[in-house]
């Protein structure tokens, strides 16, 4: 006669309620971006020497572009997408600022220099992701340029006569496609992003998800913004030696911030120092 021991199952595990701060996504008005440009002038105008500062360096770059572009205009996607992952990291200094003003604290120049060094974690693991998806998108660039270009990268006169050659528009919507789609996801990760980290010091894979839900719960208002961020750089570049990014840098990073306190509600009784 034998006999069985029967062994039963042990019960599933179920995580305890998570004790952090549940964050609210706000569905946003049309308007909202004009208010947030609004909203970021009143801090640029309040600190300019702050601002100019970091309007200094959005113009740096933008000159650095334009080098790129007459020397070998083949890297310019890869380049621009460089500008694109700096310049958030950039403005994480006009995001303190505006944090502190509307904490009512006085800015100052060398804590907006700083404010990076208590969030290294997060800002690095988001600057990795964003890094990778630069060197995508500068691959995927050379490939369109590869593919209409099969005699060799043309000039920077070349480049210009065939994107206003109506007999290369496969060439033009490739390229805008390809460009545009990145551009599109990477402004869909760091919309909020840093702002959020910078605020809630939370790690990087909550902040880029919270982007995306704000990317996901107001897309045709955030579509609204990019164009106007879109709209305000491309002026900025169209002025002598990009001169306008002087001022429309320093404007949209203080007006991203408003984007970010705007799209993203937390609990009121949460303090964050």
């Amino acid at each position: 006669m034998s006999s069985q021991t029967s062994f039963e199952a042990p019960p599933p595990y179920v995580p305890p309620p998570s004790e952090a701060p549940r964050k609210t996504i706000n569905i946003l008005g049309v308007s909202a971006p004009f208010h947030w440009l609004r909203d970021g002038f009143g801090d640029m105008r309040t600190h300019p020497g702050i601002s100019g500062f970091f309007g200094v360096a959005f113009w740096l770059m933008a000159v650095l572009l334009g080098a790129v572009f007459r020397a070998s205009p083949e890297y310019t996607m890869s380049i621009a997408s460089g500008c694109l992952l700096v310049g958030p990291f950039l403005a994480l200094g006009l995001y303190e600022v505006s944090r502190r003003r509307e904490a009512g604290l006085k800015p100052d120049l060398m804590t907006s220099l700083t404010c990076w060094r208590s969030h290294i974690r997060s800002m690095g693991m988001l600057v990795l992701v964003l890094i990778v998806m630069e060197l995508l998108w500068g691959r995927a660039s050379l490939v369109v340029f590869a593919v209409f270009f099969n005699t060799g990268m043309p000039s920077t006169t070349g480049v210009m006569e065939a994107v206003f050659n109506p007999q290369n528009w496969e060439f033009v919507a490739a390229y805008a496609i390809v460009g545009g789609g990145f551009a599109t996801l990477v402004f869909s990760i760091s919309a909020v992003s840093i702002p959020m980290i910078l605020d809630r010091d939370t790690d990087a894979i909550s902040a880029a998800i919270t982007s995306l839900e704000v990317m996901f719960h107001n897309t045709f208002v955030m579509l609204i913004w990019g164009a106007l961020i879109a709209a305000l750089v491309g002026l900025s570049l169209a002025l002598p030696w990009g001169t306008g990014l002087l001022i429309a840098g320093p404007l949209l990073g203080h007006a991203t911030w408003y984007a970010y306190r705007g799209a993203v509600q937390w609990p009121q009784d949460v303090t964050v120092p």
